[in-house]
Parts: C-alpha cells; structure tokens; sequence
C-alpha cells in the first residue's frame, strides 16, 4: 500500500470541507424552498408539519447526494495520470 504524502492528505482535507459545506448549502437551499410556503400561507397544522417533514428528507437527500458525489469525483480524479495525453504513470 503506497503512503500518502502531506500534500495529499491536505487536498483530500480541503475536498472534504468543500464537500460538506456545499452539501450543507445545497441542503439548506432545498429544505428552504419545500418549507418556504409555510411561511407565506396560511395553512392547516397537518399540512405544515408535512411540509416541515418532506423539506427535512429532501435536504437531508441533497446533503448525502451532494457529499457523495464530490467525494466520489474527486477520487476519480485522483486516479487519472497527473499529466495530460498520458495513459498511465509508467508511459
């Protein structure tokens, strides 16, 4: 198994913030716009905490999808040759 060097542990730390605080917005975003109406209407109770509950999934949803598939990329992008035109480290 081949060691990490600091540099790598550094970007994947970024990668990692990165990917949670854009899911963190992304969710937030979600969550405001399927909860936003039961701030502008009047609506009946079963109705809001509906709402409250479905914007909760979706945000949650966008979260997880959001950090999954920054991460996933970015590992993908951390097995393509560092130079361009070249198939493989060893060409």
């Amino acid at each position: 198994m081949e060691r990490r060097t600091q540099a790598d542990r550094d970007a994947l730390t970024i990668e990692i913030g990165y990917a949670l605080l854009s899911a963190a917005v992304a969710g937030a975003l979600v969550f405001g716009a399927v909860a936003g109406p039961k701030m502008l209407f009047t609506m009946g109770h079963a109705v809001e905490r509906g709402l409250l509950i479905a914007a909760a999934a979706a945000g949650t949803l966008v979260f997880v999808l959001r950090v999954v598939s920054v991460l996933w990329r970015f590992g993908r992008a951390a097995d393509q040759p560092s130079q361009p035109g070249r198939t493989s480290p060893d060409s």
